[in-house]
């Protein structure tokens, strides 16, 4: 995604992912502020029967890695689309969150 001017071309990136971070967080709702300095991305969890979702993961990037994010994104997803079929979103349209995701209810 980054272009590093130290990096030769078709060298592969030495990056570390420990064993905490490779699991990953689960997150269904994502909340995209900026500045004139930097993006800002809330990854929440928003979990069924309670009524306030949790930031789980918050991302600072400058507006040139956001750009290269958005359009490593969308790469990402044209390449997904031609092997698995296209991803339906209704445009302008508010994602509808549910909480209770259509599971039963439980008692204690």
């Amino acid at each position: 995604m980054s272009n590093n001017n130290d990096q030769k071309e078709g060298q592969p990136l030495d990056i570390e992912l420990n064993e905490e971070v490779a699991e990953g967080i689960y997150s269904n709702f994502a909340i995209i502020t900026h500045s004139q300095t930097e993006f800002i991305v809330d990854f929440v969890r928003m979990m069924p029967g309670v009524p306030k979702g949790k930031v789980k993961s918050r991302i600072v990037l400058a507006p040139q890695h956001a750009k290269r994010l958005l359009m490593a994104l969308g790469d990402n997803m044209h390449r997904y689309e031609e092997n698995f079929g296209n991803v339906d979103i209704a445009e302008n349209q508010e994602p509808n969150i549910p909480l209770n995701f259509g599971g039963q209810t439980g008692q204690a």
